[in-house]
């Protein structure tokens, strides 16, 4: 067991916000296998504060998904403390708000938010310190290793959010520049956790449990996030969180374990989203249940290019000879 502030996790496992792909739906699916702390997709501070109806779905929490994390975006720090308080009246489960200064995409950059604001430590510092004096509850911050080569400054960053008050920071092992391409560099942060007053959390890379074992050895960190790697393979989650709790190796899912999973994922996704609405994200989320699977690849590209009901998906799983 780790902490937030006085928020208990009882697992080293923390699901990543993902655009796109962290909705209600999926948490709810993915929380069962172990997960300690869910993170919403990242929700826009101007959306929340201009009353968008698709915006103020992204806060919306399940019975039993505490401990549950915000994640908020916004250049001003003002707006951010705007919007927490719109979370905070909409949702009062909420148990933290994280600020994402990790987001590498230019629609989000160039208007000074995301891994943006990581340029300049001293600038983060004041902004993040708005934001924690304002918030009745815990701040958190995701970050990466810098904007570029030349601006590798996490240590920096990490000072000026802890000088500023946040109570866990979760790294992702690559610069704004990588995107998420390369490799994730956790050489970079070895042993960070020992340099730090408060949890690390560390992600890039997390494919497979001897993934989480390295990350966490190399860092020290104290909790590992699951991003892409647990999309289509939610085992890996009971595999991180069983191992750190027991020292067991659980197998790999079964073919058969997975489709079971993609199914039902997919009526979590269709009660959330409606039918139409869950199967063109299912297109590009379902594919990834069958991957390391042999002879999948027909199956997969059916998938991704014609279900349109879970009728026609039910028809493809049909197909498959277990």
């Amino acid at each position: 067991m780790w902490k937030i502030g006085n928020i208990e996790i009882e697992s080293r496992v923390v699901l990543a916000p993902m655009a796109g792909i962290t909705s209600l739906a999926y948490r709810r699916f993915m929380k069962p296998f172990g997960v300690g702390l869910t993170v919403t997709e990242m929700v826009s501070d101007c959306g929340l504060i201009y009353d968008n109806k698709k915006t103020l779905d992204y806060i919306k929490t399940f019975d039993g998904e505490r401990p549950i994390a915000i994640q908020l975006f916004g250049s001003n720090s003002k707006n951010i403390c705007k919007a927490i308080d719109i979370v905070l009246k909409n949702n009062p489960n909420v148990d933290i708000i994280d600020i994402n200064l990790g987001c590498p995409v230019p629609k989000v950059t160039s208007t000074g938010a995301g891994s943006a604001l990581l340029k300049d430590p001293i600038k983060l510092e004041k902004y993040m310190r708005e934001i924690v004096e304002h918030s009745p509850i815990p701040v958190t911050a995701k970050i990466r290793l810098g904007w570029n080569e030349n601006s590798i400054n996490f240590l920096d960053n990490i000072k000026a959010l802890e000088n500023a008050g946040v109570k866990a920071i979760g790294i992702h092992a690559r610069t704004t520049a990588q995107m998420y391409a390369g490799k994730a560099r956790y050489e970079l942060i070895e042993n960070l956790r020992e340099k730090m007053s408060v949890p690390l959390i560390v992600s890039g890379d997390i494919y497979s449990l001897d993934d989480a074992i390295r990350a966490l050895d190399i860092s020290k960190a104290d909790a590992v996030m699951v991003a892409r790697g647990g999309t289509g393979n939610p085992t890996l989650v009971k595999q991180i969180d069983t191992y750190f709790k027991s020292g067991e190796r659980l197998p790999n899912a079964t073919l058969e374990q997975n489709i079971k999973y993609l199914l039902e994922f997919t009526d979590l996704l269709i009660e959330e989203k409606g039918e139409y609405r869950a199967m063109s994200i299912l297109r590009g989320i379902a594919p990834k249940f069958f991957d390391g699977y042999p002879g999948m690849k027909q199956i997969k590209n059916q998938i991704a290019q014609t279900i349109t009901t879970k009728e026609s998906l039910i028809k493809i799983l049909n197909n498959i000879n277990q």
